[in-house]
């Protein structure tokens, strides 16, 4: 198969373009898929920018992307996987062998993972950013009939969103604060509001993600600026989703005596200025949470069957040709919250 398909390539800090690249071969394991949609992610929009997401850096050029949806144009030869004409969503992660300890029924835990559109590796793992994509078809979700294809592209920041809030137990009667109402936090509002919780304040520096916080079940919004505000939440969950230090050290305060949080939001790497002995003499668990596992599992028929109400997350959609337009609105919060590839 010598076909070409159109691809977003990033070839380092400030430099993505969208060029024709060749479909490979697949492997008797792996079916072809034609994309539909692509969201934009955190990690994307850091390549783009700087060319590395964190120790992660551009050694050559990488596709990216791996929250897409699509139809499977060629099924996997060996008979595995779904059907040709199938709709599917994608599980961006391929287990590899490690020597690493880690726990047994918690493979996001394993550093022996590739995942698509990620430069951890090198040669790096391409992503999924294409018109025509081969993938194994151990990672693709055939999807109901009742969800369609642009939610579906939903479905992998969904289950991160998913899996952070179930890190911290049952949600049923609880307040939860969301500190960070990018398309991970509005998505973790979502998710809070399907769990039971009662009350969900969802907290940002800008307006507009503030307005999707409420359109997905946020019961009130606070600025970010507003300190005495969020220490005044009195949360038994926090889920903290901005990426920063402040967020975290809003997280804490906003936290009750014995209460959770969550770091969802990926903190640069190195020391952070934080007031963690305001979480040492409240008893307040600080758990992270890191990408998902089977999740993605629940969420399609959630998705499908609108109990996890996302529609209002997903802001914008450019045509793939228009993929620098769709970055730089992406990369602004205070216009966008998840913005999609159309392919």
């Amino acid at each position: 198969m010598s076909m070409t398909t159109t691809a977003v390539v990033a070839h380092g800090a400030g430099d993505v373009r969208i060029q024709n690249v060749d479909v490979r071969t697949p492997a008797p394991d792996e079916a072809v898929i034609a994309v539909a949609y692509g969201g934009v992610c955190g990690s994307d929009l850091h390549y783009w920018r700087h060319g590395a997401v964190g120790e992660s850096v551009l050694r050559a050029p990488m596709i990216l992307g791996h929250e897409v949806s699509g139809t499977v144009v060629q099924a996997a030869a060996d008979g595995t996987g779904p059907a040709a004409g199938t709709r599917v969503t994608v599980h961006p992660a391929r287990r590899e062998r490690t020597t690493v300890r880690f726990p047994d029924d918690r493979p996001n835990l394993s550093p022996g993972v590739r995942y698509l559109g990620s430069a951890a590796r090198f040669p790096h793992t391409e992503g999924a950013f294409a018109g025509e994509v081969v993938l194994p078809a151990v990672m693709l979700r055939a999807l109901p009939e009742a969800l369609d294809l642009r939610i579906a592209a939903l479905a992998e920041p969904a289950a991160v969103a998913w899996h952070a809030v179930s890190q911290a137990g049952d949600l049923r009667g609880k307040r939860v604060l969301v500190v960070g109402s990018g398309p991970i936090g509005t998505l973790a509002v979502a998710v809070a509001k399907r769990s039971g919780a009662t009350e969900i304040v969802a907290v940002d520096l800008h307006a507009k993600p503030r307005e999707i916080a409420r359109a997905v079940g946020a019961t009130r919004t606070l600025d970010a600026g507003d300190s005495e505000g969020i220490a005044g939440v009195d949360a038994d969950v926090v889920i903290e989703s901005s990426g920063n230090h402040r967020g975290l050290a809003s997280a804490v305060k906003g936290a009750t005596r014995g209460g959770t949080v969550v770091m969802v939001g990926l903190l640069p790497n190195g020391d952070q200025p934080v007031p963690i002995a305001h979480a040492i003499t409240r008893e307040v668990r600080l758990v992270g949470s890191f990408r998902f596992n089977d999740e993605i599992d629940e969420v399609i028929p959630a998705l499908a069957d609108g109990s996890l109400a996302v529609e209002p997350v997903i802001t914008h959609t450019f045509p793939v040709d228009e993929t620098l337009k769709a970055l730089t609105v992406a990369a602004d919060s205070s216009v966008s919250g998840k913005v999609l590839l159309a392919f």
